[in-house]
């Protein structure tokens, strides 16, 4: 899990600039916004999700479930090459950071406990993510579905 060249490099600076004070403590310090506060939480919409920091497509609504931990969590990013997993042994844990592979974003943390064939949860920050509804499709049919508390993104 070597780290990888960003297509997009910014200053620091640039960050803080273009990013909320919540979207840079994520997506710049490895933050982690409270449990069942994010504002994809209880999505249901058909879409896409998005890096905040750069645009790159990460996720696909259609792998989105209710893992009931308090934050998005989906089974599997959209394009594999779209994200870096990443060894993160802080707070004494042994996790597995997921990171935008395009501008070096942290995401989350990706687990081995989720549904579907590959088993894995990837358990994502709302603050680090955009989601575009698909066209044609309506927005705002996603409601309070208990979605995502437990080891958090």
């Amino acid at each position: 899990m070597a780290t990888t060249p960003h297509k997009v490099e910014k200053t620091d600076e640039e960050w803080r600039q273009e990013l909320t004070p919540a979207q840079y403590e994520v997506l710049r310090r490895a933050g982690t916004e409270p449990p069942f506060t994010g504002e994809y939480v209880y999505n249901k919409d058909s879409g896409d999700y998005r890096c905040a920091a750069c645009g790159a497509m990460l996720f696909s609504a259609d792998t989105k479930f209710d893992s009931g931990t308090g934050w998005p969590s989906f089974t599997e990013p959209a394009v594999a090459e779209a994200v870096e997993l990443r060894p993160d042994n802080s707070l004494f844990m042994k996790r597995t950071e997921v990171v935008c592979r395009n501008c070096g974003g942290h995401l989350g943390h990706v687990f081995d406990d989720g549904p579907g064939p590959n088993g894995q949860r990837y358990c994502i920050n709302s603050l680090a993510l955009e989601f575009q509804p698909r066209e044609g499709e309506p927005a705002g049919e996603g409601g309070p579905a208990a979605d995502d508390a437990g080891s958090g993104a």
